[in-house]
């Protein structure tokens, strides 16, 4: 298997995080998967991942005190590998795991994903679990001294024969249950380690070798940011998606930074390897962080947000609860002329970038597809130029182009095209 066949484009879906927290249910999975497979599908969106703590119980219970709940009770089983919880996903009791959401999601002709965290569960440590294929017990891989800043559930894994074995346990149990995306977090930055914020490398690797054995297609994505820049070639060869920036919420300052971590990746997008602009922090979010909350961004925000994410060439993934998407906010997800950009044939190029404005082009090598994007940075409303000296594109024959957005006439003569741009805002294009 090649693993850049995995991911052939940057892939899009719907994830669990940024609604439920640690508190999604199974209801909550099919009734996402079932808006998706009605009202997204047919653009392209199809993966649908259940975050963090599927396994633990009373996960959210004590959300006023800890977002994950120190020494609570991990489901498993007798090779230390972790099942989700029966009492929120009532499909997995009698061994079951999550096969038969997976194969709920199936059937809607969408692909279903988990997350989970690097290691092996303490719990299983501290009891001595047995791993499969192997005469040792959970201890003897576990390394203590390293786990994670901000989860307590797992250690890390040492680099040995009997650790990869572990791996090996769980992505067979997990092609078992028919999963075709896993999001591994506490890797692709070990931030708990600032001397050695890649101390996870050897796991990445472990990862990657028990997802080729499965001989199924799994695609591998790492989490949190922001990447190591350093590794670039190391993420690339072993993971589909890394994620090159924190957990980004809806706040305008945090979209800004963006500009700068897309220029620094903008050389590694390539097919079935996509640097991680995060999920989108659009529509309603945060029951499970007890309340609910509209996007704070602007309307012209979140268009920039897309353009950005789709001109780059990151994956995209929705964090809100389908169901509850306005109308505004479902025709800036389908808006099928800005999600035509976002393919690995469509090579992402910063023209410029300042504190006021950022340009950015994209040439499709298989079908001659140039598009441009500018972008306002500042906080009113702004003439955007870019000489097209300065792009691939050296000159054009048009006076005009329409806004992708809008419809809205960009003008153009021959050397110059420039727009008057909203504050915060963007116009995007085909040349």
């Amino acid at each position: 298997m090649n693993k850049n066949d995995f991911a052939p484009v940057p892939p899009m879906g719907w994830n669990s995080y940024d609604y439920y927290d640690t508190t999604v249910t199974e209801a909550d999975v099919k009734r996402n998967a079932d808006y998706m497979a009605d009202n997204l599908k047919r653009y392209g969106w199809e993966y649908v991942i259940v975050d963090i703590e599927w396994y633990a119980a009373g996960a959210g219970s004590r959300r006023n005190e800890y977002q994950y709940i120190p020494f609570s009770k991990l489901y498993m089983d007798e090779y230390s590998r972790l099942l989700p919880d029966p009492e929120r996903f009532p499909s997995s009791k009698d061994g079951n795991g999550f096969k038969p959401l997976a194969d709920y999601v199936h059937g809607k002709g969408l692909k279903f994903g988990i997350h989970i965290m690097r290691g092996i569960p303490r719990n299983a440590a501290h009891a001595h679990g047995r791993v499969l294929g192997t005469d040792i017990d959970a201890s003897d891989i576990a390394d203590p001294s390293s786990i994670c800043r901000w989860n307590p559930d797992m250690y890390g894994v040492r680099n040995t024969d009997a650790g990869q074995a572990y791996y090996d346990s769980i992505i067979s149990l997990y092609a078992d249950w028919g999963v075709d995306y896993i999001k591994c977090d506490d890797i692709c930055n070990t931030n708990m380690y600032p001397h050695d914020p890649y101390s996870g490398r050897h796991e990445i690797e472990m990862l990657a070798e028990a997802i080729e054995k499965s001989g199924r297609p799994i695609v591998l994505s790492l989490s949190p940011g922001p990447a190591l820049i350093e590794h670039a070639w190391h993420y690339e060869k072993y993971a589909n998606m890394w994620r090159i920036t924190d957990d980004l919420w809806d706040q305008w300052p945090l979209l800004k930074e963006m500009f700068w971590r897309c220029e620094l990746w903008e050389k590694h997008v390539s097919r079935g390897c996509y640097p991680d602009c995060d999920m989108l922090p659009l529509g309603v979010m945060g029951k499970g962080f007890g309340h609910e909350w509209k996007c704070n961004l602007t309307y012209d925000e979140q268009k920039t947000m897309l353009t950005l994410w789709c001109i780059f060439g990151s994956p995209l993934m929705i964090g809100s609860e389908l169901p509850l998407l306005d109308r505004a906010t479902l025709k800036l997800l389908t808006n099928e002329k800005v999600l035509s950009m976002q393919t690995p044939d469509a090579k992402p190029h910063q023209i410029n970038r300042t504190d006021l404005e950022a340009v950015w082009e994209a040439v499709n090598d298989k079908t001659g597809e140039h598009f441009m994007a500018l972008f306002n940075l500042t906080d009113s409303e702004r003439r955007i130029e870019v000489l097209c000296s300065e792009a691939s594109k050296k000159s054009v024959e048009q006076d005009s182009f329409k806004d992708f957005w809008t419809g809205d006439q960009i003008e153009a003569d021959g050397e110059v095209i420039s727009a008057v741009v909203p504050a915060h805002g963007c116009k995007v294009f085909m040349v």
